[in-house]
Protein backbone atom coordinates (compact mmCIF):
# COMPACT_ATOMS: atom_id res chain seq x y z
CA UNK A 1 0.00 0.00 0.00
CA UNK A 2 3.00 2.03 0.93
CA UNK A 3 3.73 2.00 -2.81
CA UNK A 4 0.59 3.00 -4.21
CA UNK A 5 0.41 5.85 -2.24
CA UNK A 6 3.72 7.25 -2.80
CA UNK A 7 2.80 6.36 -6.94
CA UNK A 8 0.26 8.31 -5.89
CA UNK A 9 1.67 11.63 -4.68
CA UNK A 10 4.26 11.76 -7.31
CA UNK A 11 1.79 11.21 -10.43
CA UNK A 12 -0.71 14.34 -8.74
CA UNK A 13 2.44 16.40 -7.76
CA UNK A 14 4.26 16.50 -10.70
CA UNK A 15 0.57 17.06 -12.25
CA UNK A 16 -0.24 20.08 -10.03
CA UNK A 17 3.38 21.43 -11.08
CA UNK A 18 2.59 21.28 -14.62
CA UNK A 19 0.08 24.04 -13.62
CA UNK A 20 2.95 26.42 -13.28
CA UNK A 21 4.94 26.03 -16.45
CA UNK A 22 3.65 28.59 -18.48
CA UNK A 23 6.07 30.25 -20.56
CA UNK A 24 3.91 30.83 -23.98
CA UNK A 25 0.71 32.46 -22.43
CA UNK A 26 -1.18 28.39 -23.11
CA UNK A 27 -3.63 28.32 -19.92
CA UNK A 28 -3.16 24.65 -18.61
CA UNK A 29 -6.12 23.27 -17.87
CA UNK A 30 -6.41 20.17 -15.61
CA UNK A 31 -8.56 17.37 -14.54
CA UNK A 32 -8.09 14.62 -12.30
CA UNK A 33 -10.24 11.10 -12.26
CA UNK A 34 -10.54 7.78 -10.43
CA UNK A 35 -12.21 4.72 -11.29
CA UNK A 36 -12.89 1.45 -9.81
CA UNK A 37 -12.70 -1.54 -11.77
CA UNK A 38 -13.87 -5.31 -11.98
CA UNK A 39 -12.89 -7.98 -14.86
CA UNK A 40 -11.50 -11.35 -15.81
CA UNK A 41 -8.09 -12.19 -17.66
CA UNK A 42 -8.57 -13.44 -20.94
CA UNK A 43 -7.36 -16.53 -22.39
CA UNK A 44 -5.04 -15.68 -25.24
CA UNK A 45 -2.97 -18.41 -24.62
CA UNK A 46 -3.86 -21.93 -23.21
CA UNK A 47 -0.40 -22.11 -21.06
CA UNK A 48 -1.87 -19.16 -18.78
CA UNK A 49 -5.37 -21.69 -18.19
CA UNK A 50 -4.27 -22.25 -14.37
CA UNK A 51 -3.75 -18.31 -13.80
CA UNK A 52 -6.80 -17.49 -14.38
CA UNK A 53 -8.95 -18.52 -11.11
CA UNK A 54 -10.50 -15.05 -10.30
CA UNK A 55 -11.76 -12.02 -10.93
CA UNK A 56 -8.83 -8.91 -11.29
CA UNK A 57 -9.87 -5.63 -9.44
CA UNK A 58 -7.87 -2.62 -9.25
CA UNK A 59 -7.91 1.23 -9.43
CA UNK A 60 -6.95 3.72 -12.27
CA UNK A 61 -5.92 7.22 -11.45
CA UNK A 62 -5.45 9.90 -13.92
CA UNK A 63 -4.06 13.58 -14.39
CA UNK A 64 -4.95 14.82 -17.83
CA UNK A 65 -3.98 18.18 -19.52
CA UNK A 66 -6.95 19.50 -21.38
CA UNK A 67 -6.34 20.96 -24.69
CA UNK A 68 -8.42 23.61 -26.19
CA UNK A 69 -6.75 24.59 -29.69
CA UNK A 70 -4.15 26.79 -28.82
CA UNK A 71 -1.25 24.86 -30.63
CA UNK A 72 -2.67 23.88 -34.38
CA UNK A 73 -2.38 20.10 -33.86
CA UNK A 74 -5.05 19.63 -30.81
CA UNK A 75 -7.51 21.23 -32.83
CA UNK A 76 -6.93 18.63 -36.05
CA UNK A 77 -8.01 15.98 -33.20
CA UNK A 78 -11.10 17.69 -31.77
CA UNK A 79 -8.83 19.03 -28.78
CA UNK A 80 -7.48 15.52 -27.14
CA UNK A 81 -6.28 15.51 -23.59
CA UNK A 82 -3.05 14.21 -22.65
CA UNK A 83 -1.08 13.24 -19.34
CA UNK A 84 -0.32 10.43 -16.80
CA UNK A 85 -2.17 7.51 -15.51
CA UNK A 86 -1.62 4.99 -12.73
CA UNK A 87 -2.98 1.42 -12.31
CA UNK A 88 -2.73 -0.90 -8.81
CA UNK A 89 -4.56 -4.48 -10.28
CA UNK A 90 -5.48 -7.29 -8.17
CA UNK A 91 -5.31 -10.24 -10.56
CA UNK A 92 -6.91 -12.72 -7.71
CA UNK A 93 -4.10 -15.24 -8.36
CA UNK A 94 -1.96 -16.69 -6.17
CA UNK A 95 0.84 -17.18 -8.65
CA UNK A 96 0.63 -13.37 -10.37
CA UNK A 97 -0.46 -10.99 -7.41
CA UNK A 98 -0.82 -7.42 -7.56
CA UNK A 99 0.82 -5.47 -10.38
CA UNK A 100 1.64 -1.57 -9.92
CA UNK A 101 1.77 0.47 -13.60
CA UNK A 102 2.71 3.93 -14.47
CA UNK A 103 1.33 5.05 -18.12
CA UNK A 104 1.28 8.58 -20.60
CA UNK A 105 -1.78 8.77 -22.36
CA UNK A 106 -3.81 10.17 -24.50
CA UNK A 107 -7.81 11.12 -24.46
CA UNK A 108 -9.56 10.90 -28.20
CA UNK A 109 -13.11 12.68 -27.68
CA UNK A 110 -16.61 11.76 -29.94
CA UNK A 111 -20.09 11.65 -29.55
CA UNK A 112 -20.29 15.74 -28.61
CA UNK A 113 -17.31 14.70 -25.99
CA UNK A 114 -18.91 12.81 -23.82
CA UNK A 115 -17.10 9.42 -24.55
CA UNK A 116 -13.44 9.03 -25.35
CA UNK A 117 -11.00 6.79 -26.73
CA UNK A 118 -7.94 6.27 -24.34
CA UNK A 119 -4.54 4.55 -25.44
CA UNK A 120 -2.19 4.76 -22.81
CA UNK A 121 1.79 2.95 -22.64
CA UNK A 122 4.09 2.67 -19.96
CA UNK A 123 5.64 0.35 -17.48
CA UNK A 124 4.41 -2.19 -14.53
CA UNK A 125 5.97 -3.57 -11.43
CA UNK A 126 4.68 -7.33 -10.68
CA UNK A 127 4.30 -8.21 -7.43
CA UNK A 128 4.34 -12.01 -8.17
CA UNK A 129 7.13 -12.40 -11.44
CA UNK A 130 8.63 -15.70 -12.33
CA UNK A 131 11.12 -17.69 -9.96
CA UNK A 132 12.35 -21.24 -11.08
CA UNK A 133 12.32 -21.87 -7.42
CA UNK A 134 9.61 -20.17 -5.47
CA UNK A 135 7.26 -19.11 -8.57
CA UNK A 136 7.61 -21.11 -11.61
CA UNK A 137 3.88 -21.50 -12.47
CA UNK A 138 4.19 -17.88 -13.17
CA UNK A 139 5.03 -18.42 -17.56
CA UNK A 140 3.21 -15.22 -17.82
CA UNK A 141 5.78 -12.69 -16.53
CA UNK A 142 9.92 -13.44 -16.87
CA UNK A 143 10.80 -10.52 -15.06
CA UNK A 144 9.68 -7.63 -12.70
CA UNK A 145 9.78 -5.01 -14.59
CA UNK A 146 7.26 -5.16 -17.35
CA UNK A 147 5.84 -3.24 -20.50
CA UNK A 148 1.99 -2.55 -20.21
CA UNK A 149 -0.61 -1.01 -22.26
CA UNK A 150 -3.66 -0.26 -21.99
CA UNK A 151 -7.26 0.88 -23.31
CA UNK A 152 -10.23 2.26 -22.33
CA UNK A 153 -13.79 3.02 -24.15
CA UNK A 154 -15.19 5.96 -21.66
CA UNK A 155 -18.71 7.40 -21.37
CA UNK A 156 -17.33 10.77 -19.63
CA UNK A 157 -19.57 13.73 -18.38
CA UNK A 158 -17.73 16.55 -16.82
CA UNK A 159 -18.39 19.12 -14.17
CA UNK A 160 -21.83 18.33 -13.57
CA UNK A 161 -21.81 19.82 -10.22
CA UNK A 162 -19.01 22.57 -9.64
CA UNK A 163 -16.28 20.83 -11.32
CA UNK A 164 -17.37 16.90 -10.45
CA UNK A 165 -18.18 14.72 -13.12
CA UNK A 166 -18.70 11.25 -13.67
CA UNK A 167 -17.08 8.06 -15.71
CA UNK A 168 -18.17 4.26 -16.82
CA UNK A 169 -17.01 2.06 -19.23
CA UNK A 170 -14.59 -0.96 -20.42
CA UNK A 171 -10.70 -1.42 -19.96
CA UNK A 172 -8.04 -4.06 -21.15
CA UNK A 173 -4.82 -3.94 -19.21
CA UNK A 174 -1.84 -6.02 -21.14
CA UNK A 175 1.23 -6.62 -19.55
CA UNK A 176 4.37 -8.41 -20.89
CA UNK A 177 8.42 -8.10 -21.03
CA UNK A 178 8.35 -8.01 -25.06
CA UNK A 179 10.77 -11.24 -24.81
CA UNK A 180 13.48 -9.41 -22.26
CA UNK A 181 13.24 -13.19 -20.43
CA UNK A 182 11.28 -16.05 -20.84
CA UNK A 183 8.78 -16.71 -20.09
CA UNK A 184 6.37 -14.47 -21.63
CA UNK A 185 3.30 -15.95 -22.02
CA UNK A 186 1.40 -12.22 -20.96
CA UNK A 187 -1.92 -11.46 -19.63
CA UNK A 188 -4.79 -9.37 -21.06
CA UNK A 189 -7.39 -7.56 -18.30
CA UNK A 190 -10.61 -6.89 -19.54
CA UNK A 191 -12.85 -5.36 -17.24
CA UNK A 192 -15.68 -2.86 -16.41
CA UNK A 193 -14.90 0.34 -14.84
CA UNK A 194 -17.06 3.13 -12.94
CA UNK A 195 -15.37 6.53 -10.99
CA UNK A 196 -15.46 10.18 -10.82
CA UNK A 197 -13.58 13.08 -12.58
CA UNK A 198 -12.46 16.63 -11.05
CA UNK A 199 -12.10 19.71 -13.12
CA UNK A 200 -9.51 22.00 -11.71
CA UNK A 201 -10.14 24.77 -13.74
CA UNK A 202 -13.83 24.13 -13.93
CA UNK A 203 -14.63 28.26 -13.52
CA UNK A 204 -12.05 29.45 -15.92
CA UNK A 205 -11.74 26.90 -18.45
CA UNK A 206 -11.02 28.43 -21.79
CA UNK A 207 -13.19 28.56 -24.92
CA UNK A 208 -12.18 26.06 -27.68
CA UNK A 209 -10.61 28.05 -30.18
CA UNK A 210 -12.05 26.68 -33.44
CA UNK A 211 -10.14 24.52 -36.65
CA UNK A 212 -11.04 27.24 -38.98
CA UNK A 213 -10.61 26.55 -42.93
CA UNK A 214 -7.82 23.29 -43.25
CA UNK A 215 -5.17 23.78 -45.39
CA UNK A 216 -3.33 21.63 -47.91
CA UNK A 217 -0.06 20.15 -46.84
CA UNK A 218 2.67 18.10 -48.12
CA UNK A 219 6.37 17.22 -48.17
CA UNK A 220 8.43 15.66 -50.81
CA UNK A 221 10.12 12.38 -50.48
CA UNK A 222 12.57 12.10 -48.08
CA UNK A 223 15.15 9.13 -46.99
CA UNK A 224 15.98 8.18 -43.85
CA UNK A 225 18.65 5.59 -41.99
CA UNK A 226 17.80 4.49 -38.77
CA UNK A 227 19.66 2.14 -36.30
CA UNK A 228 17.61 0.46 -33.43
CA UNK A 229 18.97 -2.25 -30.57
CA UNK A 230 18.08 -3.81 -27.75
CA UNK A 231 18.20 -7.33 -25.83
CA UNK A 232 15.90 -10.23 -25.91
CA UNK A 233 15.80 -13.69 -24.98
CA UNK A 234 14.31 -16.94 -26.99
CA UNK A 235 11.30 -18.44 -25.41
CA UNK A 236 13.78 -21.23 -24.07
CA UNK A 237 14.02 -20.43 -20.23
CA UNK A 238 17.65 -19.81 -19.25
CA UNK A 239 18.77 -19.88 -22.41
CA UNK A 240 20.68 -15.88 -21.45
CA UNK A 241 19.85 -12.70 -23.09
CA UNK A 242 21.63 -11.30 -26.29
CA UNK A 243 21.58 -8.00 -28.18
CA UNK A 244 20.27 -7.57 -31.41
CA UNK A 245 20.81 -4.69 -33.47
CA UNK A 246 18.84 -3.85 -36.78
CA UNK A 247 19.47 -1.35 -39.88
CA UNK A 248 16.56 0.71 -41.26
CA UNK A 249 16.46 2.37 -44.47
CA UNK A 250 13.60 3.84 -46.01
CA UNK A 251 11.75 6.47 -47.52
CA UNK A 252 8.63 8.47 -46.70
CA UNK A 253 5.87 10.81 -48.17
CA UNK A 254 4.09 13.24 -46.17
CA UNK A 255 0.80 13.70 -47.47
CA UNK A 256 -1.39 15.97 -45.20
CA UNK A 257 -0.37 17.19 -41.70
CA UNK A 258 -1.20 13.78 -39.58
CA UNK A 259 -0.30 11.36 -42.21
CA UNK A 260 3.33 10.33 -43.24
CA UNK A 261 3.86 6.80 -45.58
CA UNK A 262 6.94 4.78 -45.65
CA UNK A 263 8.42 1.99 -46.93
CA UNK A 264 11.81 0.51 -46.75
CA UNK A 265 14.12 -2.47 -45.63
CA UNK A 266 15.01 -4.08 -42.47
CA UNK A 267 18.12 -6.03 -41.95
CA UNK A 268 18.21 -7.86 -38.64
CA UNK A 269 20.96 -9.15 -36.54
CA UNK A 270 19.58 -10.84 -33.37
CA UNK A 271 22.23 -12.83 -31.55
CA UNK A 272 19.76 -14.92 -29.12
CA UNK A 273 18.45 -16.36 -32.76
CA UNK A 274 22.52 -17.13 -33.49
CA UNK A 275 22.55 -19.38 -30.20
CA UNK A 276 19.09 -20.59 -30.12
CA UNK A 277 20.18 -22.30 -33.34
CA UNK A 278 23.49 -23.38 -32.08
CA UNK A 279 21.21 -25.24 -28.90
CA UNK A 280 18.62 -26.38 -31.63
CA UNK A 281 21.38 -28.24 -33.81
CA UNK A 282 22.90 -29.60 -30.33
CA UNK A 283 19.79 -30.72 -28.34
CA UNK A 284 16.96 -31.39 -30.91
CA UNK A 285 17.69 -33.74 -33.53
CA UNK A 286 14.09 -33.89 -34.66
CA UNK A 287 14.51 -30.28 -35.68
CA UNK A 288 16.94 -31.59 -38.62
CA UNK A 289 18.97 -28.02 -37.48
CA UNK A 290 22.32 -28.51 -38.70
CA UNK A 291 23.92 -25.68 -36.80
CA UNK A 292 25.21 -23.47 -40.06
CA UNK A 293 21.41 -21.85 -40.78
CA UNK A 294 22.60 -18.25 -40.98
CA UNK A 295 21.20 -16.00 -38.24
CA UNK A 296 20.48 -12.76 -40.09
CA UNK A 297 17.30 -11.76 -41.64
CA UNK A 298 16.19 -9.36 -44.02
CA UNK A 299 12.51 -7.70 -44.55
CA UNK A 300 10.68 -5.65 -46.58
CA UNK A 301 8.00 -3.06 -45.03
CA UNK A 302 5.47 -0.61 -45.55
CA UNK A 303 3.77 1.54 -42.88
CA UNK A 304 2.25 5.27 -41.56
CA UNK A 305 3.59 7.32 -39.48
CA UNK A 306 0.34 9.17 -37.34
CA UNK A 307 1.40 13.09 -36.07
CA UNK A 308 0.87 14.73 -33.34
CA UNK A 309 3.16 17.61 -33.50
CA UNK A 310 6.81 16.49 -32.37
CA UNK A 311 5.49 12.91 -31.68
CA UNK A 312 4.06 10.23 -34.09
CA UNK A 313 2.78 6.72 -33.63
CA UNK A 314 4.45 4.24 -36.13
CA UNK A 315 2.96 1.14 -37.19
CA UNK A 316 5.11 -1.05 -39.66
CA UNK A 317 4.15 -4.50 -41.64
CA UNK A 318 7.09 -6.85 -42.74
CA UNK A 319 7.62 -9.54 -44.84
CA UNK A 320 11.35 -11.09 -44.58
CA UNK A 321 12.48 -12.14 -48.25
CA UNK A 322 15.59 -13.70 -46.84
CA UNK A 323 14.37 -15.97 -44.41
CA UNK A 324 17.08 -18.89 -44.29
CA UNK A 325 15.63 -20.50 -40.99
CA UNK A 326 12.53 -21.11 -39.51
CA UNK A 327 11.08 -18.67 -37.07
CA UNK A 328 7.43 -18.02 -36.20
CA UNK A 329 6.46 -16.69 -39.48
CA UNK A 330 7.56 -14.77 -42.84
CA UNK A 331 5.22 -11.29 -41.69
CA UNK A 332 6.34 -9.35 -38.99
CA UNK A 333 5.01 -6.02 -38.03
CA UNK A 334 6.44 -3.02 -35.31
CA UNK A 335 4.27 -0.26 -33.67
CA UNK A 336 5.64 2.14 -30.67
CA UNK A 337 6.71 5.98 -30.59
CA UNK A 338 8.55 8.09 -32.41
CA UNK A 339 9.68 12.04 -30.83
CA UNK A 340 11.18 14.45 -33.63
CA UNK A 341 14.18 16.31 -32.14
CA UNK A 342 14.50 18.77 -35.18
CA UNK A 343 13.59 17.55 -39.38
CA UNK A 344 16.07 15.53 -39.51
CA UNK A 345 17.12 13.89 -35.88
CA UNK A 346 14.48 11.47 -34.42
CA UNK A 347 14.42 9.12 -31.68
CA UNK A 348 11.87 5.70 -31.71
CA UNK A 349 10.60 3.65 -28.65
CA UNK A 350 8.95 0.07 -30.88
CA UNK A 351 8.10 -3.14 -30.34
CA UNK A 352 8.87 -5.55 -33.07
CA UNK A 353 6.29 -9.14 -33.22
CA UNK A 354 5.12 -11.43 -35.65
CA UNK A 355 1.30 -11.44 -34.53
CA UNK A 356 0.54 -10.47 -31.27
CA UNK A 357 3.74 -12.66 -30.01
CA UNK A 358 6.43 -10.23 -29.28
CA UNK A 359 10.29 -10.30 -30.26
CA UNK A 360 11.56 -7.45 -28.28
CA UNK A 361 11.52 -4.05 -27.31
CA UNK A 362 13.94 -1.73 -29.95
CA UNK A 363 15.43 1.44 -29.11
CA UNK A 364 16.02 3.76 -32.34
CA UNK A 365 17.77 7.01 -33.39
CA UNK A 366 17.13 7.80 -37.12
CA UNK A 367 18.68 10.47 -39.33
CA UNK A 368 16.50 11.81 -42.32
CA UNK A 369 17.85 13.04 -45.79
Amino acid sequence: MKHILLGCLCIFTLGLQAQDLDFTGEKKPITLDASYFYGTILEHNPDINHLITGHPTGMILSYNHKTYGFNEWERRYNYPDYGFSMIYQDLDNEFLGENLSLYGHFNFYFLNRNAYFRIGQGVALAGKPYDAETNYQNNAYGTKLLSSTYIALQYNKQNIYKGFGVNAGFTVVHYSNANLRAPNNSTNTFAFNVGANYNLDHEEFPEYIPEGERTKYTEPVHYNLVLRGGVNESDIIGQGRFPFFVVSAFADKRINHKSTLVAGTDVFFAYFFKELIKLQAASFPELEVDGDEDWKRVGLFVGHELRFNKIAFVSHLGYYIYYPYEFENRLYNRLGLKRYFSEDVSASVTVKAHGAKAEGVEFSVGYRF
